[in-house]
């Protein structure tokens, strides 16, 4: 496994330098187009979690994503200094799609949906005032048709 280190300030301004490098490892590792542009979405909705939730604490406040890249697979790993959650209640809480209108939704709260539905797997993991959400996506090749 190797892994790529990036640090980022805790700053909106800052994200796309995330969706870039994950853009250029998940090129050089043969990912679709499209499960680019998955990953590129979760890993938005991570990085926006951290800025809104952990980017306004001292003003100093980084956040820290780590790509692991495998034969199979993309695990991206983003961390930063936030208070914690109870992850499956704000999964419960996050996807209210059944309501009739789109103005009877709730505003925020789609992100972990959007992780979850785009990811393969999805981990959350919070110790003290550390939040790490922890997403791979599996690499598939291509079945031919013969």
């Amino acid at each position: 496994m190797k892994a790529i280190r990036l640090q980022i300030p805790a700053h909106a301004d800052f994200i796309d330098m995330v969706r870039i490098c994950l853009y250029g490892i998940a090129s050089k590792m043969k990912f679709s187009y499209e499960d680019i542009e998955d990953m590129k979405v979760a890993v938005s909705e991570a990085c926006n979690n951290a800025v809104l939730h952990g980017g306004h604490i001292t003003g100093d406040e980084v956040i820290d994503v780590c790509y692991e890249t495998d034969d199979d697979s993309l695990k991206i790993r983003i961390k930063n200094n936030s208070p914690g959650f109870v992850y499956p209640n704000a999964l419960d809480m996050s996807a209210p799609l059944a309501a009739e209108q789109v103005s009877d939704l709730r505003v925020g709260g789609l992100g972990i949906y959007l992780i979850q539905a785009l990811m393969d797997e999805v981990a959350i993991y919070t110790t003290g005032n550390v939040t790490e959400v922890v997403m791979t996506k599996f690499l598939t090749t291509a079945v031919e048709e013969g």
